[in-house]
């Protein structure tokens, strides 16, 4: 099996991310650190989601090979609706699901059947999606790894693979298990879903869907049949969680890094912005994203906006209109006269922005974000105040397990419903970026920017995993081969 170092016996990994603009973009990220250590990767994408979000460095161009899987027309699923970004409702992710299991299961197993030699992978690595991939590369003498891009906490928070699966004494059968933390963490936390968002979670994470299974069952299969769990965290940020996996999972259960993107991204149609955020004060802007996973209502839009503006900071939203507009007007779902009167303190920003590249710049000094695994990464690893507005999945655990922390402040909401008011938007912004307080959480971000920006300290985890991986495998040989010689 390879060595972990690279050279001549560098490893084949062959990727399978889920069709989300927020998985695609981390296995990127993370494929490309793999090839910098010497290894070959084979990363499955559609061509709609090539074109749009991967770029491989030319001096990485013959480690890293993009396959591009064609998605078949399924029943209700859009024409050209390749990502989860593409689905006008929530409720048509379970079709993108069956293109999905489709397209890129025949895909898996056409290149497993390859014999050995270059194109035949020595390791599979998935994402939760694909839990039909663990199977199909064990019928072939191949391992599987998984990967989570979700962090230790909220995994932790899932159990054991049977309780995702829906079976065993930790399986969540009614709404209100969801909302109390489970008897085997063995600390004291608040990681757990509060009412609202336990009644957002339930159907379409834990019942079956019009793909044939739950979000859950994926997970819990892609999980106990994989030999080695990847966790996108770090030993640093949360050993606690990442210790009640290794419980949970018994199986090694390796911390890869945070690996943000750099901040390097093309400024083509913002350098408008950037000379924007030139003439603010140091760390006085507030940038404002919500993901790409999110559909945020007509109502929600408009608190955000009115939060904004009654906060009397300045601030750069990335704005994504209302998924079922159909007006085609710039100002969609923001308040009349919103951009008028907030007119040279904010500024919105329509279609894709280069969020790293922004994060990083030094007049931004707090992020309101939906506390996705992505963006906290990012926001941290360039040392920004957060506020928290958990919106989905994982969020509401993300954004528990940061104010527990002190890293954090999450916006007040109505426990039942969900439901916030502009005063506290504006509140939670002003209490990290402008009261007293907001020192405190300067300087906790600051020092862990060290950990979640440091490449050095992120490389060294691939590396890590990318030893844990070779070491597995040749442990795998070397049995194979002793039963051979039986």
């Amino acid at each position: 099996m390879a060595d972990a170092g690279g050279g001549s016996g560098s490893m084949h990994v062959l990727m399978l991310p889920w069709l989300a603009f927020g998985h695609i973009l981390p296995f990127t990220e993370l494929a490309k650190r793999i090839a910098r250590q010497g290894h070959r990767v084979t990363l499955l994408s559609t061509p709609r989601n090539t074109r749009r979000l991967i770029r491989i460095p030319p001096d990485l161009a013959g480690l890293v090979r993009v396959v591009d899987v064609r998605l078949p027309r399924v029943e209700r699923l859009p024409e050209g609706a390749e990502a989860s970004i593409d689905l006008p409702s929530d409720d048509l992710r379970p079709y993108l699901r069956v293109a999905y299991d489709d397209a890129f299961s025949h895909t898996l197993s056409g290149i497993l059947q390859e014999p050995p030699g270059p194109g035949r992978p020595d390791w599979v690595l998935i994402d939760y999606a694909a839990y039909w991939a663990p199977a199909a590369a064990a019928r072939h003498g191949v391992p599987c790894a998984f990967l989570s891009l979700f962090g230790a906490a909220a995994l932790g928070f899932y159990g054991p693979p049977e309780a995702l699966m829906g079976r065993g004494e930790h399986a969540r059968t009614k709404l209100e298990d969801l909302t109390v933390v489970p008897g085997y963490v063995p600390f004291t936390t608040t990681v757990a879903y509060r009412r609202f968002e336990a009644r957002e979670i339930f159907e379409p994470g834990l019942v079956p869907d019009d793909s044939g299974v739950s979000e859950g069952y994926r997970f819990g299969v892609s999980i106990r049949e994989s030999q080695l769990v990847g966790i996108r965290s770090s030993a640093e940020f949360e050993p606690e969680w990442l210790r009640v996996l290794g419980e949970l999972y018994q199986k090694p259960v390796i911390p890869v890094g945070l690996f943000p993107p750099p901040p390097t991204q093309e400024v083509a149609g913002h350098e408008g912005t950037l000379q924007w955020l030139d003439r603010q004060a140091p760390r006085s802007v507030v940038y404002a994203a919500f993901g790409s996973e999110a559909k945020l209502t007509s109502a929600q839009l408009q608190t955000i906006a009115l939060g904004l503006e009654d906060s009397g900071l300045p601030f750069l939203w990335a704005f994504r209109p209302l998924a079922d507009d159909e007006t085609g007007e710039a100002t969609a779902g923001l308040p009349e006269g919103f951009e008028e009167r907030v007119n040279s303190r904010g500024l919105v920003c329509r279609g894709w922005v280069p969020q790293a590249r922004l994060l990083a710049h030094g007049s931004v000094g707090g992020f309101l974000t939906h506390a996705g695994w992505n963006s906290i990464t990012e926001g941290l690893a360039r040392g920004v105040r957060l506020v928290l507005l958990p919106l989905m999945f994982d969020q509401g655990l993300n954004s528990r397990l940061l104010v527990e922390k002190k890293i954090g402040v999450e916006v007040e909401r109505d426990e039942d419903d969900g439901l916030f008011a502009p005063k506290d938007i504006a509140a939670a912004l002003r209490r990290v970026i402008v009261e007293d307080e907001g020192e405190e959480f300067g300087t906790k971000v600051k020092e862990l920017s060290e950990v979640f920006g440091n490449d050095e300290m992120n490389d060294q985890c691939v590396r890590e995993f990318l030893r844990c991986l070779s070491e597995y495998g040749t442990a795998s040989s070397n049995r194979d081969s002793s039963i051979s010689g039986l």
